[in-house]
């Protein structure tokens, strides 16, 4: 049976392959005419179940950059998924047409669950507020880049903690990393969930929490805003309750460290004030080029299969338990086997990692 490279979760592989990414990306944005025609004949399929600039631009530009050809969908109503196919017949359909698939979808999971279909190699493009790799790699290339290492840094994370899925990939990337803090930004309703504070307590990563952002600013290297995620909201009450509590502006950038480095995976709404844009400390707009290199170097590692490919499950098929994630994918894609690890009287989804009391 072929084996592929899937990047679902960047934990999934050691970390001296994130290494070899940021270091192929950095040479890649020193000389991009070395790389021009490495992947002349193949074809990326791009499956963007939400809507996307950034991410999905930058995948295309990267592949079309390495002289390659994409084909794919950013919205599913232009699609037979508006026709009620599944996810499954969706990908096995595609991945026979590309050599590589990127996918966003909005439910946790989604790519994992694509992976046990696809014909080629997967790439999660962003699964609901769970996780998001390529853009966690940016963020490292970013940091590499700008302030010159990735470890023994204070790095603060302010927003929406608890849908955000950068925030989430960061934290367990960087955990992973020696010596780094993290200060974590949040009103109690959107604070950090709770099986990512437990990777950091495993990890022993120190970690603490804060309400405002001025308590905060002047010890940290690293800023990560990041936006109040609308359409994660059950409701519009709920979000504006939550929109405009945190705003970064120049003011509070007086408090800050000269090197501090301000990061966002973007869009923003108005949670950093435009005149922070000719702040020199603000590296969000060069974060969002670099991401275009790291996914021209993922690309390349991938389809040349410089790795031994990791397991997609580790666990055990329980279909006789359901996840209680109602945004886990396995309470929609009804088909799909249920995967968990099972740890007492717990039990961890393999797809969407929320823990199931038994």
């Amino acid at each position: 049976m072929q084996e592929y490279i899937d990047l679902i979760d960047l934990n999934d592989y050691p970390t001296l392959w994130w290494e070899d990414i940021i270091f192929l990306a950095h040479e890649i944005k020193a000389h991009p005419e070395n790389y021009a025609k490495r992947c002349a004949g193949k074809i990326m399929a791009t499956l963007f179940y939400e809507p996307s600039t950034r991410t999905q631009m930058s995948f295309q530009a990267a592949m079309l950059r390495l002289g390659g050809g994409i084909i794919g969908f950013d919205n599913p109503a232009t699609s037979s998924v508006a026709k009620g196919e599944n996810l499954k017949d969706t990908v096995r359909i595609v991945s026979t047409y590309g050599d590589i698939l990127v996918m966003r979808h909005p439910s946790a999971g989604a790519v994992k669950a694509a992976a046990l279909s696809a014909l080629c190699p997967v790439i999660n493009a962003g699964d609901g507020g769970h996780l998001h790799p390529t853009q966690t790699l940016t963020d490292l290339l970013t940091l590499y880049e700008e302030k010159g290492r990735l470890d023994n840094l204070t790095i603060g994370l302010c927003g929406d903690l608890k849908n955000g899925r950068t925030v989430h990939s960061l934290l367990k990337a960087m955990s992973a990393m020696p010596n780094n803090r993290f200060v974590l930004i949040s009103t109690k309703e959107l604070e950090l969930p709770e099986y990512i504070k437990k990777i950091l307590r495993e990890r022993n990563a120190g970690f603490c929490e804060v309400s405002t952002l001025e308590e905060a600013i002047g010890e940290l290297d690293v800023l990560y805003m990041t936006r109040i995620q609308k359409e994660r909201f059950a409701s519009e009450q709920q979000y504006l309750e939550q929109k405009n509590i945190y705003v970064l502006d120049a003011q509070k950038m007086k408090k800050a460290k000269p090197d501090l480095a301000v990061l966002h995976p973007l869009p923003r709404v108005d949670e950093i004030a435009i005149e922070v844009d000719d702040d020199p400390r603000a590296k969000y707009f060069e974060q969002a080029n670099y991401g275009m290199y790291v996914r021209m170097s993922l690309i390349l590692l991938v389809l040349e299969k410089s790795l031994k490919p990791a397991e997609l499950f580790r666990g055990e098929v329980r279909n006789d338990i359901t996840c209680k994630n109602p945004k886990c994918i396995t309470n929609t894609e009804k088909y799909l086997p249920h995967s968990f690890v099972i740890n007492g009287n717990e039990a961890v989804c393999e797809y969407c990692d929320e823990t199931t009391i038994l």
